[in-house]
């Protein structure tokens, strides 16, 4: 039987890419969003027509309630869980110097970025069967150190921490945790907002000159969760084509 992934925050950009990636690779996946379900579906149905197998579930990861549900579900449709891609995240809307930063500013970043991950990992220490993959997301501007974005790399920080430690409370189910920390990657919500020159200094940055893609990410996590990748575990992998 093949296995099942649940990857949140997967009805657009990496998340998208992250579950034909493994669907492709024969792996059963769980599209979770929060908002835009005409796109979840559309993923679904690509999927479904290059022949994997898929199914879609609203649950909003800031909410522990809606989070088991969303295993719950899994369960239920696909008889377990192998794999959590925890993908949904909220960046800053720009540079935000962090004396100027207000409290709902942080409540929003930090409810989905860090108690998202939080309730999903809780969950997945539980239902995860013996040899299953866990791949978080952080962020690279934490290696960056960028002014204005304090709060969203300390939000991804403390996922860097959560996946350190629970490589090592997982001691002896044969389960890897690993985070991947992308670099600036060419989603619709990187660049929202963004004139051509920033893009293109973006751009410029690292030695191999270009934007990542969302498939650039999608097949670094496809590595970890597959079997080339099982002696990978507690550690957080830069994919950022040597921006720092």
């Amino acid at each position: 039987m093949s296995k099942v992934a649940i990857v949140t925050g997967a009805s657009r950009g990496i998340g998208a890419a992250v579950a034909k990636r493994l669907a492709a690779d024969g792996i059963r996946v769980v599209v979770n969003y929060s908002s835009r379900p005409a796109e979840a579906e559309q993923v679904v149905r690509d999927i479904v027509k290059a022949g994997g197998k898929a199914y879609a579930v609203l649950a909003d990861i800031s909410d522990p309630v809606a989070v088991e549900a969303l295993f719950d579900q899994a369960e239920m449709k696909y008889g377990g869980v192998d794999i959590l891609i925890n993908n949904a995240g909220v960046i800053q809307p720009g540079m935000v110097d962090l004396a100027d930063s207000d409290d709902a500013l942080y409540q929003k970043i930090f409810a989905i970025n860090t108690k998202g991950t939080f309730n999903t990992l809780r969950l997945a220490a539980r239902h995860l069967r013996e040899c299953g993959r866990i791949v978080n997301f952080s962020t690279s501007v934490i290696g960056l150190a960028l002014p204005g974005y304090s709060v969203y790399a300390a939000s991804k920080a403390a996922v860097e921490c959560f996946t350190a430690i629970l490589a090592r409370e997982l001691r002896g189910r044969k389960i890897c945790v690993n985070a991947i920390a992308p670099g600036p990657t060419a989603t619709r919500l990187f660049l929202d907002g963004k004139s051509a020159e920033q893009i293109e200094r973006l751009a410029k940055q690292p030695p191999l000159e270009r934007l990542g893609t969302p498939e650039d990410i999608a097949n670094t996590v496809a590595f970890l969760v597959g079997e080339e990748g099982g002696w990978v575990n507690g550690q957080v992998l830069r994919v950022n084509g040597g921006i720092v």
